[in-house]
């Protein structure tokens, strides 16, 4: 994968977190456990991205 995909991809994945956090209203909990998820999640697909862990298959296409 190269690394404008993976730029590209955070941007994205940044971007609408931060639209959903400032537009959707919600409560601070809900909204704290939606960022931890959103964030362990990134972090995952990334370190399977850069290869250094081997448990995931995700793919973009």
């Amino acid at each position: 994968m190269s690394l404008v995909t993976i730029v590209i991809v955070l941007i994205v994945v940044g971007f609408t977190l931060w639209l959903i956090n400032t537009y959707i209203p919600m409560a601070a909990p809900i909204k704290s456990i939606l960022n931890l998820v959103v964030i362990v999640a990134v972090i995952l697909w990334l370190l399977s991205a850069l290869g250094i862990i081997h448990g995931f298959n995700i793919k973009l296409k």
